[in-house]
């Protein structure tokens, strides 16, 4: 049985045919054999350092009830959620599990995580200089990643799986000069501000997912929008090389620059299985991304790329119009329901795993006007991505 299902797999990459059928977009199908990974860019961000924790601590938050029913509906063994604010001590990643996913929403089945990982992150941490060159130093533009306050737009790791803590590399302070080649932008930044300057807007983990008696290492990160900037590109600059450190981080001789948080040399050991995902804000033909980023590491070696998609997605890109009616992309892929005049639909959200692991299904949680589920729609701006692999 495990041949056939890995040849199927295969020829369905080959082909590009692997689809979400209708039972996996609303409740699991289960695949003997299967782990299924995901993302989910869920938006539980606030607008202020505590109110995340306050609006998790009842389970009565209209938000946060819809989020918690999308990741029952799908039921990832793996989820990344991008968007969740960082609060010490695991405090409002456990209010969120016995609050909301340890309760069945509308009819969904409650779901549990056993394994979770956060930590620090970039986003609001001051940097003590005019980085946006505005004269002044302060605010969200100054610090080593936009954010109001400290661990604003953080991210969790969820996991039915041992997470290996022991063997969890960060790379929240990485300097961005430090990447040979970097596309920095000419003359924005002093010397002193790149003496500091930290690649990640976030940050970037390995996780080592222990599943049976294989490690499969969880590549997660949520590079900044190449947005909200000028015509030095200094977001979408910093976009495509936070993209690139995953790329030569799994490409053999490449990723020997590189040092993490514990001071650590290299990327990862040539053999090793890994599954990159993220909102990685960076469509592969449409937007604004600095010389199409994403391909960095769809065109990494090893890579598969899955192709997840929804029937929902199509809809969403005939009915909304605007910037939509002229991509270049499949609007089957897209995952970011955006500003309709610009720039429109995009595929920025991503789980992207490596041989020898083999895709058996993948979908974008993206339920039809039809479905009853449509109400979900509105959760966040972003829609969930699922692979199911054999691990």
């Amino acid at each position: 049985m495990r041949r056939l299902l890995v040849l199927a797999a295969t020829l369905a990459v080959a082909t590009g045919v692997l689809a979400p059928t209708a039972q996996a977009t609303q409740d699991r199908a289960h695949i003997p054999g299967a782990v299924r990974f995901a993302t989910f860019n869920a938006s539980l961000n606030r607008n202020a350092d505590g109110e995340l924790l306050a609006h998790l601590a009842t389970p009565d938050n209209p938000q946060a009830r819809k989020a918690a029913e999308v990741i029952q509906r799908v039921r990832p063994d793996v989820l990344l959620i991008n968007e969740f604010d960082y609060v010490s001590g695991n405090r409002a990643v456990e209010l969120f599990r016995r609050n909301y996913l340890a309760v069945g929403q509308q009819g969904a089945r409650p779901i549990d995580y056993p394994h979770a990982y956060t930590a620090p992150v970039n986003t609001g941490v001051p940097s003590g200089f005019d980085l946006n060159n505005d004269g002044k130093v302060g605010g969200g533009d100054d610090a080593f990643g936009f954010g109001l306050f400290p661990g604003q737009y953080g991210m969790v790791v969820l996991s039915k799986y041992p997470i290996d803590t022991a063997a969890v590399r960060t790379f929240q302070n990485f300097r961005w000069q430090d990447m040979p080649g970097a596309v920095l932008p000419e003359g924005w930044y002093s010397p002193e501000e790149l003496g500091v300057f930290r690649l990640s807007s976030k940050s970037h983990w390995d996780l080592p997912i222990r599943i049976g008696r294989k490690t499969t290492h969880f590549l997660v990160s949520h590079p900044t929008p190449p947005t909200f900037d000028g015509p030095e590109d200094r977001n979408g600059r910093r976009n495509h090389d936070e993209i690139r450190l995953w790329a030569d981080y799994v490409t053999p001789g490449k990723g020997g620059y590189l040092y993490d948080d514990a001071g650590k040399r290299g990327g990862l050991k040539p053999g090793e299985r890994f599954v990159i995902a993220g909102d990685q804000n960076a469509d592969p033909v449409d937007g604004d991304s600095y010389q199409n980023a994403i391909r960095q590491i769809l065109n990494a070696p090893k890579v598969i790329d899955p192709k997840p998609g929804s029937l929902g997605a199509i809809e969403a890109a005939r009915d909304q119009g605007g910037a939509n009616v002229g991509q270049r992309g499949p609007s089957w892929l897209d995952s970011g329901d955006f500003n309709d005049k610009a720039p429109g639909n995009l595929r920025i959200d991503y789980v992207l795993p490596s041989r020898p692991l083999f895709p058996l299904a993948a979908g974008v949680f993206w339920p039809t006007a039809r479905s009853p589920l449509a109400r979900l729609n509105d959760t966040s701006d972003h829609h969930l991505v699922w692979v199911d692999l054999l691990a």
